[in-house]
């Protein structure tokens, strides 16, 4: 074997599986096609649920100085995410350049081997591993691996390799994006709908704007390269009326409304990740986000079963929990197509639902929806409401002082938080030591916590931050559980 896994390409979703198999010491290669990074940016930001990851593994701090934002949409129409209560502000304007490359330098600096340059031609999974067929710098050779990856995008050459059936339906339409200089643009953050389609405007670090151009009836294209932009230019001007073919290009793309999901997340010893697994218009940048997810869900199960700890049915979860996110992205995302880029024969459908997103209710479900934090899984019966859910942020004193919720999970490791000094709850955790770190603490303060039940006694949380048992309210046996996450001691 080369290496336990091979991951394919190194976006956001394959650098981020990367990181975390190499927390857990799993070696692993990544293999991208490109020699360098392009530095375009197709994403923007990052959510809520994203900001809450890259904290618990102790990445936000290398972005720096970041602008939070609470204003989003459903649409093209405006959501304050404000109504989620307790919940961190998104992330806005950060390239998606500047996210993969604090990944990469993460990842790189854990030991993962990332071989740029490296093309992968063809994949054999045997049943017992995987064989790539790649193309290099120095030509073609074939590596081997316990465990196969694909994270190399839409047009992922892993998922046709490995023949993943890929239902959904063809791009209807065709958009621009460009990114331009030397021009200024009134901003149009959250898009506005024209008689002829729909332009969107924001600024971007370093004097750039980004526009986005959608103009009704223009069906696909076939390229075999990007737009020029004075075909970009050209669109503006007959939607605005605005002559933009002055600016001065800096990047331009083009990009569709196609919706596709995978029927199954692994076949075999190859898994898909990220949009490999499910394409779909990308509003409000959820697809990037939903991909570094994929990654989070997916890296400590795999690395469970690479070490022996935990049986192949727990890689049976990546599927079950994350295809049915996918399945809700695809839908809501769609919703916003239909919203924001038909016609007038939709406008009384967006002044209902306009009039629908004043209530707290309503606006509360569409924000959790598009942020990831409506997320749940199924961990077992019980009435606790943590149960399923991610772990909210909680400051704790503990022995050693104070902590919190977020530190105790930078190891990536499974977590038992004994929060009522229970000596009979670490007897019967005591076998899972080397997997799980049991920890007694109390919440800081007065006591109590805005998003944890004032007579919690225990949590189990997994390396992933979501709850997978708590007491009082599991209705699973705390052995039972921790057998069922982290396998038979």
């Amino acid at each position: 074997m080369d290496a336990p896994v091979i991951v394919v390409g190194a976006g956001p979703a394959g650098l981020m599986l990367a990181g975390e198999l190499r927390v857990a010491g799993v070696p692993v290669i990544v293999l991208e096609r490109l020699e360098r990074r392009t530095g375009e940016s197709r994403g923007l930001g990052f959510t809520t649920r994203t900001m809450e990851t890259f904290d618990q593994r102790g990445l936000l701090a290398r972005f720096g100085d970041i602008e939070r934002s609470t204003l989003g949409h459903f649409g093209g129409l405006p959501l304050d995410f404000g109504v989620l209560d307790g919940a961190c502000q998104a992330a806005k304007t950060v390239p998606q350049s500047v996210t993969e490359t604090h990944l990469e330098v993460w990842a790189a600096d854990l030991g993962a081997d990332i071989r740029r340059g490296h093309e992968v031609l063809s994949v054999h999974d045997d049943g017992e591993g995987v064989d790539v067929e790649v193309r290099g710098p120095r030509g073609t050779h074939t590596l081997r691996a316990s465990w196969l990856v694909g994270c190399d995008g839409g047009r992922s050459t892993v998922r046709k390799a490995a023949g993943f059936d890929f239902p959904g339906t063809a791009a209807t339409m065709e958009m621009f994006l460009a990114d331009i200089k030397g021009i200024e643009l009134k901003p149009r953050m959250i898009g506005e709908t024209l008689p002829g389609g729909m332009v969107m405007v924001g600024p971007l670090p370093g004097g750039t704007t980004r526009i986005v151009v959608c103009e009704r009836g223009t069906p696909p294209q076939r390229r075999d390269g990007p737009p020029s932009f004075d075909e970009v230019a050209a669109a503006w001007q007959r939607l605005t009326g605005d002559d933009i073919s002055a600016a001065e290009p800096v990047w331009v793309s083009a990009f569709g409304d196609a919706a596709r999901q995978v029927t199954e997340y692994r076949r075999g010893r190859v898994l898909l990740a990220g949009d490999a697994a499910h394409i779909h218009l990308p509003a409000g940048g959820q697809g990037m986000n939903t991909g570094i997810q994929d990654a989070f869900n997916l890296g400590w199960k795999l690395a469970s079963v690479v070490q022996e700890r935990a049986p192949l049915s727990l890689l049976d979860t990546y599927h079950t929990e994350r295809h049915a996110v996918g399945r809700r992205l695809l839908m809501n995302t769609r919703a916003q197509g239909l919203l924001f880029l038909s016609g007038a024969e939709v406008q009384p459908l967006r002044d209902s639902l306009k009039e629908l997103m004043a209530y707290e209710d309503v606006a509360r479900h569409l924000a959790a929806m598009v942020t990831g934090l409506e997320i749940s899984y199924e961990v077992g019966r019980g009435t606790h409401p943590l149960l399923g859910r991610r772990m909210p942020h909680l400051e704790l004193t503990g022995p050693d002082g104070p902590t919190s919720s977020t530190e105790l999970l930078r190891p990536a490791r499974g977590v038992l938080l004994d929060l009522a000094d229970n000596p009979r709850l670490r007897r019967r955790a005591a076998a899972w030591a080397e997997r799980v770190d049991t920890v007694t603490a109390r919440p800081a303060g007065d006591g109590t916590a805005a998003d944890v039940p004032h007579d919690t006694t225990a949590l189990l949380i997994r390396p992933d931050g979501y709850v997978a048992w708590a007491a009082p309210g599991s209705h699973h046996d705390l052995p039972m559980a921790l057998d069922r996450w982290f396998g038979t001691p």
